[in-house]
């Protein structure tokens, strides 16, 4: 990055979000910088990316290729691969982008599309292989890649798992619910899921059986296993270190955890927008979602430039 490089605005992340807002003022024929961190990707795990028209199914690398092969067509967006260690805002205008080799950049506005970090739960063998593939987050997601297997529904909500003997049938006929031995109102939930043809189990998950990331039995610290073939198992997110440094520094606002922005995806930081992941929740996540954040923020950058 070259120290005195100034653009109209500098994205930090290349996901769906990212890339949607480069592409969005590029046509606009505003000068853009998108910086993405050469470590894997949040979504790397994915086998593919889905409700994308045209791009059904496309694995989050070709969705990435294809994206830089329409934007390399304008010449305006420059892609740089490091890890953006500190955005200091600047008295009056602008921000200054700080890159982990100590290179700088200034832009006008910043869009933050850096997602969050999905905290995988410890001592749990077998969960990282099988994450994104059969250990699922999210249904509206990669439901149907898990349609017609045997599921569960770990969490320790009882309204939540109350969900598990029909929230889930478009994708299975057969899901429990499994949650630590010291949820609430645990006999009632069990009556109640057992009378729609479900079941509660209690206990804690040490081990995933699997086959190359393709679950097949759960384990639990008594021993008991479970013929389990999928697992929905919301995991809780933070911040990436660079969110969490702009919260502590310069005030950014968040609520719940997450990254807080107006209509127009601006942050409570005038100029520093967000999109994507990192400011809902995970019924507000995924590539569709993203896309549209993206494109939001970059509208609102545009036409702030008209007044």
């Amino acid at each position: 990055m070259n120290p005195t490089a100034q653009y109209d605005t500098v994205i930090i992340g290349g996901g769906p979000a990212g890339l949607t807002a480069a592409l969005t003022l590029t046509r606009y024929r505003h000068r853009t910088l998108v910086i993405e961190s050469p470590a894997p990707p949040r979504n790397a795990a994915s086998r593919g990316v889905h409700g994308l028209i045209g791009l059904e199914g496309a694995t989050p690398d070709e969705l990435r290729t294809r994206a830089w092969e329409e934007l390399d067509r304008y010449g305006l967006a420059q892609r740089l691969d490091v890890t953006v260690s500190e955005i200091t805002p600047m008295p009056g205008d602008g921000f200054t982008v700080r890159a982990d080799d100590g290179t700088t950049a200034w832009a006008r506005n910043v869009i933050l599309a850096t997602g969050v970090i999905d905290q995988h739960p410890d001592g749990v063998e077998g969960f990282s292989a099988c994450w994104g593939r059969t250990v699922i987050h999210c249904p509206f997601c990669i439901g149907e890649e898990n349609a017609d297997r045997t599921w569960a529904l770990v969490a320790d909500d009882p309204r939540y798992l109350g969900m598990a003997a029909t929230a889930f049938r478009p994708w299975t006929g057969d899901t429990i619910a499994i949650a630590p031995p010291s949820l609430p109102g645990a006999d009632a939930l069990r009556r109640s899921l057992r009378e729609q043809g479900s079941d509660l189990v209690q206990g804690e998950i040490t081990r995933l059986h699997h086959t190359n990331g393709d679950l097949h039995t759960v384990e639990l610290a008594d021993g008991t296993r479970l013929e389990r073939q999928t697992l929905l198992w919301p995991q809780p997110q933070r911040q990436v270190p660079l969110v969490e440094r702009l919260v502590k520094d310069h005030g950014l606002a968040l609520s719940d955890g997450y990254v807080t922005v107006d209509d127009g995806r601006q942050t409570s930081i005038p100029g520093l927008y967000a999109a994507g992941d990192l400011t809902g929740q995970a019924w507000e996540q995924g590539a569709v979602p993203a896309v549209t954040a993206g494109s939001a923020a970059a509208d609102a950058i545009h036409f702030a430039t008209l007044h």
